[in-house]
């Protein structure tokens, strides 16, 4: 009994995450034929990476029993050349620390969160400066380009750059905003299966605050109030983090590699647009 409850809970809670996914696909013409190969694919690769029976050699008979699907389906969808992190997902790290060192850093900004123009180049207060600093060993140009292309940043009259959004949310182009959609959701979800299956002796901090009975406007203020507030906490972590990585800081001492974040959204639903004031 307690099982079929565990089950029943957790195909809730599937449903309630698979719709604005399911709500995204249908938007880009994905349909149900292509996400359920994606589906077979990572249930596969899962299976085999992670949930074999120690000491002994991963088998397909096992994943198929694991996964549901035919051997024949195991052998071919393990077959696929590996899925490897891509070369825009290590574009979407190295420009989010740019934008934030442009923000943050005295040096090119007021070191109060107002970033300056910069010139291209220049030892000191200059993009070429700025990405070196932050970005490790890409390119200055192929960095310009790439906030170019997002519409994180714009040239100015006189030859500078201008710094148009804190963060690399691209303003403009779906591929990167799809990706974002990839990396940020994937980063949650592993946090909620550590915290509940893997440590939870030690879990990892997921909070979240939400009241659902109030007004449109107070919405709006909060969403000026989350940005600015989520905003400064993060350059407060960006700064503590930035001393200790070794691509920033290549004196920071330590072992092994580890990536960590913490990510902060504001969410808004519209529960009854007719419902009067409750005082009323």
């Amino acid at each position: 009994m307690a099982q079929s409850k565990h089950v029943q809970v957790l195909s809730a809670a599937t449903l309630r995450l698979l719709r604005p996914l399911v709500r995204i696909l249908l938007r880009n013409n994905i349909s149900h034929r292509t996400f359920a190969e994606l589906a077979k694919l990572v249930y596969a690769e899962v299976a085999n990476a992670e949930f074999g029976i120690a000491g002994k050699k991963q088998t397909i008979s096992r994943i198929a029993i694991l996964t549901g699907l035919t051997r024949k389906e195991v052998q071919r969808l393990l077959a696929q050349p590996p899925g490897t992190r891509s070369i825009m997902e290590e574009e979407y790290h190295r420009a989010s620390r740019v934008i934030t060192g442009w923000v943050r850093d005295s040096e090119f900004g007021d070191g109060k969160g107002h970033p300056h123009p910069l010139r291209m180049e220049g030892k000191r207060a200059s993009f070429s400066a700025l990405v070196k600093r932050y970005s490790g060993d890409i390119p200055v140009r192929a960095m310009l380009d790439e906030l170019l292309r997002v519409g994180a940043v714009k040239h100015l009259k006189d030859g500078r750059t201008c710094l148009l959004s804190r963060g690399y949310i691209p303003l403009k182009g779906p591929v990167e905003k799809l990706h974002v959609l990839g990396t940020d959701t994937a980063d949650l979800i592993a946090t909620i299966d550590h915290n509940m299956y893997q440590k939870p002796s030690k879990p990892r901090f997921q909070r979240k605050v939400m009241y659902d009975n109030v007004p449109v406007e107070v919405a709006k203020e909060f969403q000026v109030l989350a940005a600015a507030q989520g905003q400064e906490l993060l350059e407060a972590i960006d700064r503590w983090l930035s001393h200790r990585d070794r691509d920033v800081n290549p004196a920071a001492k330590g072992t092994g590699r580890v990536r960590v974040g913490l990510g902060i959204y504001q969410f808004e639903e519209q529960l009854d647009s007719d419902r009067k004031d409750s005082r009323s």
